[in-house]
């Protein structure tokens, strides 16, 4: 038996759905949200109407809402214009939601009938609910709130259709205009034709990426034609003017075509192809899909040049493999600078050599054997993290791969070697660095301190009048320097806080110098601000405290600016009340979604143009974080906020739309084996791809992958219907659920059809499959019984 929840037309209509896919549906009406157009009522209003009216919750806006008194049983209605189909309702909750609710529909407003009674045990969220009846009035009735406050709905939407599909771009392009002709459609045949002497690399890049899960071939040519090419055009000229970073993409049903003044900006074209397709692209095992891309145009570049994320691999360390998953990740969603946090009071985590000349004949390997072994572990009798912080450093090789595999994938490589504070690491390791001034003071008899592996920081400091300071880093920074193409050494300069005044600004300028010497621009965090920053030649990287003087360096000393201010860019700060692990001190509580999106680069620091501003820069720390998967769990999706903080322009950033987007794009990241935070306020929805197959007589083996982002196998509800009239209630199966006090989210889920083919001949199924309640997907096969 089929649950209620869909009704006996849909069910009977299934059978026929397979054709559709095959042939393409007509395209229909944009879907009307009748809302708009009706009137809301509701059984009560919190403190008055002027600020929490029933009719806030119909008025297309987001930012008002209706709020109920503090009961248990209370509900918001809207009355539709006219009697009309409703095919979905979506309810979108700010922060006091219903745990326990229904969503009812009556012809009269006077006897209602129930469509679904729903638990949820999330807040913020989205429930899209699906109906498809005629009805007058549709109303939620609450049975129980949340916490002691009352309902709180910000939009109460009823589509009288399907939703327009949602290209699940991100960060969102300049332009994007669908044709609304017929897909693109990539053929096993299919060449990838590099145009120019700088197309070969993205053109390579791409087949890297469709390969696995197409199972083409793909070659890379330089001639143009075949069948249904993707072409990639780079040279002067191409993509839009004046825009290195920018590209144009154009697909119709025989011919994709990329087009950029660089390699760089064909990159970035490629990265949003791979978002066309459909999300088994990111397939590391061919998937039978089909491998279409919409007809769309578009022309797009970045709004701020830098768009960063910072690794901290000093606190607990991150092999080159660990480093390379962060880059594969971070590069799709256009991020293009990699900051490596190398160097700290837990440990150091860069091979130096001892160089030629060394007055001071200093060690510098100790500098790895020594506090390449420390990190950050325990606080007192506790342990940070699930685990021990993870020791380890990279030599000049593996250093030098991860400059080249970043290179590959479109970024920048930004070292740090922090100083003159968070240096305990450095002091552990060199004798000749301790002395008078250093700080923390050497214990009698010994030659350096204690190694550092608790969180504490703001203790330890060079000392300024010691000369061996200044030959240590000149010699560090030299090899860096050495070892790094990028144009940027980043200096640190943070919470020096047993540092004079005086002597951190002798320190500070005396390593900015050093820098400049080197050809390199100095990057360091605001404390540096007020320091002899070299000229039209430094950055500042802001990230808590005033903004004063980091406009004043912009003023004086022609300063540029990167934004990490930690309420809308530090990991790891805890993302919703559900979370047990995560700092709240950033934001005074859950540093949310929202939060990080609504961050504005070019208006944050008053008093400085735009053009003052590099970017963007989602900055991890890692006291307790262990391992990858633990990194991404924090970092996405919200460092794909900051993404398109730095990439998209102002005036096309919408909370609401970018949601919906990422709804697109979280079964792509499922399929990649990203392990992102399933956020309760982006409404997640199913994907489903079916395996067609040949079957024997007698044979099973209909089976269907299913991606839904922070479901359970009980949240779920599955059936197929065969095209000659067989119904199936189906469970769906994982390898693992998500956990959010364990930092996991959920693999996708396997449908498996118990049908035994006993005829020769061509059967379609149809899976429907979706959270209990929401409006199902639906993914059809074909196996053929010769």
């Amino acid at each position: 038996m089929f649950r209620s929840r869909w009704t006996a037309a849909a069910v009977a209509a299934v059978a026929s759905v397979a054709s559709l896919f095959v042939t393409g549906p007509a395209r229909a009406a944009a879907p009307v949200n009748l809302a708009l157009a009706g009137t809301a009522s509701a059984s009560s209003i919190e403190l008055d109407s002027a600020t929490f009216a029933a009719s806030y919750a119909n008025d297309g806006s987001t930012a008002t809402r209706w709020s109920s008194k503090y009961a248990d049983d209370n509900w918001v209605q809207v009355a539709l214009a006219a009697n009309s189909h409703v095919d979905h309702v979506t309810l979108v909750w700010p922060n006091a939601c219903a745990r326990d609710f229904a969503l009812q529909t009556s012809g009269d407003g006077v006897t209602w009938t129930t469509v679904s009674r729903l638990q949820r045990t999330t807040c913020p969220r989205t429930d899209t609910i699906a109906v498809g009846a005629t009805t007058r009035y549709v109303r939620m009735q609450g049975y129980q709130r949340w916490a002691s406050y009352g309902y709180s709905i910000s939009e109460f939407q009823i589509w009288d259709a399907p939703d327009a599909p949602v290209l699940g771009l991100l960060p969102k392009p300049v332009s994007v205009t669908t044709t609304g002709g017929s897909p693109y459609t990539l053929s096993s045949s299919s060449p990838i034709v590099a145009l120019g002497a700088d197309a070969q690399a993205p053109a390579n890049y791409l087949a890297g990426v469709l390969r696995p899960s197409t199972g083409y071939a793909l070659p890379v040519t330089t001639a143009d034609g075949g069948t249904a090419p993707i072409v990639i055009r780079v040279g002067s000229g191409y993509g839009p003017p004046g825009k290195p970073e920018g590209y144009t993409l154009s697909a119709a049903p025989g011919r994709i075509e990329i087009a950029a003044s660089s390699a760089g900006g064909a990159l970035n074209g490629v990265q949003t192809l791979r978002q066309l397709f459909p999300q088994w692209a990111e397939s590391r095992t061919v998937v039978a899909a089909s491998w279409t891309v919409p007809a769309v145009t578009i022309t797009d570049y970045p709004r701020f040049g830098y768009r960063g994320m910072m690794i901290d691999v000093a606190r607990s360390f991150y092999p080159v493999a660990d480093i390379k998953k962060f880059i594969d990740t971070a590069a799709s969603y256009k991020i293009n600078r990699l900051h490596l946090h190398l160097t700290d009071d837990q440990g150091w985590r860069i091979a130096i050599d001892d160089p030629a000349d060394n007055p001071s004949g200093i060690d510098y390997s100790l500098l790895t054997s020594v506090s390449g072994a420390t990190a950050a572990s325990y606080n007192g009798t506790t342990m940070l993290g699930t685990e021990l912080g993870a020791t380890g450093y990279y030599t000049k090789a593996d250093y030098a791969e991860i400059v080249r595999y970043a290179g590959v994938n479109g970024m920048t490589v930004v070292p740090e070697i922090d100083m003159p504070g968070h240096v305990n690491a450095a002091l552990h390791a060199i004798p000749q660095l301790n002395s008078a001034g250093s700080k923390p003071a050497l214990a009698s008899g010994a030659t350096t301190v204690p190694a550092n592996g608790t969180s504490s920081v703001g203790y330890s400091s060079l000392d300024a009048a010691n000369p061996v300071t200044y030959e240590f880093t000149r010699r560090v920074l030299t090899q860096i320097a050495a070892m790094t193409p990028g144009p940027y050494l980043h200096i640190g300069g943070d919470e020096s806080l047993v540092t004079s005044s005086a002597n951190y600004t002798t320190m500070i300028n005396a390593f900015t110098a050093q820098v400049a010497g080197l050809g390199k621009t100095v990057v360091g965090w605001n404390e540096y601000s007020g320091t002899a920053l070299p000229s039209n030649n430094s950055v500042i990287q802001y990230w808590n405290g005033s903004t004063a003087p980091v406009a004043s360096a912009v003023t004086t000393r022609g300063a540029k600016v990167i934004l990490s201010p930690a309420p809308y860019t530090y990991i790891p700060q805890r993302q919703d009340s559900r979370q047990p692990q995560g700092g709240t001190w950033a934001c005074g509580g859950p540093c949310t979604l929202a939060g990080y999106y609504s961050l504005d680069p070019g208006t944050f620091i008053s008093g400085i143009a735009e053009s003052s501003v590099l970017g963007v820069e989602t900055a991890q720390w890692g006291e307790w974080l262990r391992g990858v998967r633990q990194v991404e769990y924090f970092a996405y999706p919200r460092l794909i906020a900051n993404a398109e903080a730095g990439w998209s322009p102002q005036s096309v950033r919408n909370f609401t739309d970018f949601t919906a987007r990422l709804a697109v794009a979280g079964g792509r990241m499922t399929v990649r084996g990203v392990n992102f935070f399933p956020s309760a306020d982006v409404p997640w929805r199913a994907v489903a791809v079916g395996n067609s197959r040949s079957v024997p007589v007698g044979g099973t083996g209909a089976t269907w992958t299913v991606t839904v982002p922070g479901a359970a196998v009980s949240d779920l509800t599955a059936a197929i219907a065969w095209s000659d009239g067989t119904r199936e209630t189906v469970t769906p199966t994982t390898t693992r659920t998500a956990s959010i006090p364990n930092m996991w989210l959920n693999a996708a889920f396997t449908v498996t059809s118990a049908r035994t083919f006993t005829q020769a001949g061509t059967y379609t199924g149809t899976l429907l499959v979706g959270r209990t309640g929401e409006v199902p997907t639906e993914a059809p096969i074909k196996i053929t019984v010769p």
